[in-house]
């Protein structure tokens, strides 16, 4: 092979959005599923057809199967148009373009869809039936060629150096792109020097992605302000002088919790560095130390709930302060939003805004409130920013809630320590929430991701009088989760897999119910029974305990490809 000054090499921006797989068969599109692995993916062939970037038939005859593989966009001033109409709405703005790309792909009603400017980028093949191409170059003029249309940025390059020049102009490109991009791909260009050049269990040998690093800034830090969660646990937010971080304007960034707070040594009015972790997240890294830093005062913890005035508790060995306060109005917003997210019982448009208004209206005032809304769908109907298509699209969405299976409903009901993983774990045994119920402790313990906290956690969960007079009222009002059936064997079998970092293919819910329909457990902690670690971009302390514990590390794409084989 030749050295790597004198190979041909192709140059890709590396798209923020939603990897998507057409087929088509004997020319005509018939299928369009998110990841393009070829085995697992979700159907969104309605949607994919409303975008007018995507050939419905290709130019020319073709017979037999021809897959390929690109990436959904979502560009800024259509990301922004899309957020302050869900804003009037009454509906949860999207935190990112790529979140908006996602879930608008995966909408029930294509009108959705078509009404959203979405843009679709090819980058390469999958199973390709009388096509000749032996290059990348090949692969952009074939494409062409058919009705696709290549991104500009896409570039052949001759030799090493200008690969290098590529990635460096990608960088300085990035923030004048209408849309989205985290980095660049550098591909050798001909597909049988890729084949000689092969690949090893994390990745092809003939490809690298450039990934930015996450970008930084500093602002001035106003205030602290602490914000109570649905278990109650009290925290420390950063607000902060509006900055400018990755396109988008902080105000706002974890603090974590008070321990990290005065490891940090932050304090109001320093001036601090904060970024996106993963490109996502914003965080204060830490102060930009002065002359006037030790002269402000260090902050102090609050001693009673910033909102109920309950007094806080923290529990020795625990690093958060805690409201004990069950009917501490935050605490139920927060109960309510989490019972409603996507992850629980996805419920789609009832956000943070949503209930906080539906509480101050009275409509509502625990999680049970919900299924009574339907009562009250004239009074919905008459609120501002509420039209009656809204208020029927929500109590649709509330009706069929009622029907999702059995991990769904026990995460949503935000028992402490009970995450997504142990909800899955104990409705695959259980079967039933009149089960679960009567759980002992020892039949907790005798599940694999159940450990003694975790247990004594949901003992004491249904045996309150008020948790169980909830639960009685969601039954009575027509919640029945529906069993989990799990399946007995699989790539996954009897091993335990930790997601960290940010994924580009899938959302982190996606991938672990990959894991658990092959035979899995998705946890969210590393620990002695972790068996597999999958990191991505941003990925931080999990990764780190996870190569201390000598825990095997792969990639999203190594993961994709054991999925694919």
């Amino acid at each position: 092979i030749l050295g790597a000054e004198k190979l041909e090499y192709a140059g890709e921006p590396k798209f923020d959005g939603l990897s998507i797989s057409l087929t088509y068969i004997d020319g005509v599109l018939e299928v369009g599923a998110t990841r393009g692995d070829g085995s697992v993916g979700e159907t969104v062939t309605h949607n994919v057809r409303t975008i007018r970037a995507i050939p419905l038939r290709l130019i020319g005859k073709y017979s037999g199967v021809i897959e390929v593989r690109g990436e959904i966009v979502l560009d800024h001033r259509e990301f922004a148009r899309v957020n302050a109409e869900r804003e009037a709405n009454g509906e949860p703005a999207f935190a990112n373009p790529r979140n908006a790309a996602a879930g608008t792909i995966r909408q029930l009603d294509p009108k959705v869809a078509a009404a959203r400017k979405l843009a679709f980028w090819p980058w390469g093949l999958g199973e390709a039936s009388g096509v000749d191409v032996a290059s990348q170059a090949d692969l952009y003029r074939w494409l062409g060629a058919v009705g696709f249309r290549c991104h500009p940025l896409v570039r052949e390059l001759s030799g090493i150096d200008e690969a290098i020049a590529y990635a460096e102009e990608i960088v300085a490109v990035r923030r004048d792109l209408p849309f989205d991009i985290d980095g660049a791909v550098i591909k050798v260009a001909d597909w049988k020097t890729q084949e000689r050049l092969g690949s090893t269990s994390h990745g092809p040998r003939w490809a690298i992605a450039y990934k930015f690093a996450a970008e930084q800034t500093t602002t001035e830090l106003l205030n602290i302000a602490w914000t109570v969660g649905r278990t109650g646990a009290v925290t420390p937010l950063a607000e902060l002088e509006p900055a400018q971080v990755s396109g988008v304007t902080i105000t706002r960034a974890t603090l974590h919790n008070l321990d990290d707070l005065l490891r940090k040594d932050v304090r109001v009015g320093d001036t601090v560095v904060i970024q996106r972790a993963g490109d996502v997240i914003p965080e204060v890294l830490g102060p930009m130390p002065d002359k006037n830093h030790a002269k402000r005062p260090i902050p102090e913890a609050p001693t009673h709930c910033p909102v109920c005035r309950e007094a806080l508790v923290r529990k020795e060995g625990e690093a958060v302060l805690r409201c004990v306060n069950r009917l501490c109005p935050a605490q139920t917003v927060q109960k309510i939003v989490h019972f409603a997210s996507r992850s629980a019982m996805d419920i789609d448009g009832l956000g943070e805004k949503l209930v906080i208004r539906f509480l101050e209206e009275g409509l509502i005032s625990d999680v049970a409130g919900i299924y009574r809304l339907p009562a009250y769908s004239e009074k919905l109907e008459s609120m501002e920013r509420l039209g009656a298509q809204s208020v029927a699209n929500l109590l649709a969405q509330i009706e069929a809630s009622k029907m999702r299976p059995l991990d769904r409903f026990l995460f949503g009901l935000g028992i402490r320590h009970v995450g997504s993983t142990g909800a899955y774990a104990l409705a695959q045994h259980f079967k039933t929430i009149d089960a679960v119920r009567l759980a002992t402790y020892e039949d907790l313990m005798a599940i694999r991701d159940v450990g003694p906290n975790t247990a004594g956690e949901i003992v004491e969960f249904f045996q309150d009088e008020e948790n169980a007079r909830l639960l009685d009222e969601l039954i009575a009002l027509g919640v029945a989760p529906e069993p989990v059936a799990g399946p007995t064997g699989g790539l996954f079998a009897g091993k335990t897999v930790v997601f960290t970092g940010k994924l580009e293919n899938m959302t982190r819910e996606e991938a672990q119910e990959i894991v658990r329909r092959n035979g899995g457990a998705a946890a969210g902690t590393v620990s002695p029974s972790t068996d597999l670690v999958v990191a991505g971009p941003g990925a931080g302390s999990k990764l780190d305990k996870a190569r201390e514990a000598g825990v095997e590390i792969i990639t999203e794409g190594d993961f994709l490809a054991m999925i694919a084989e």
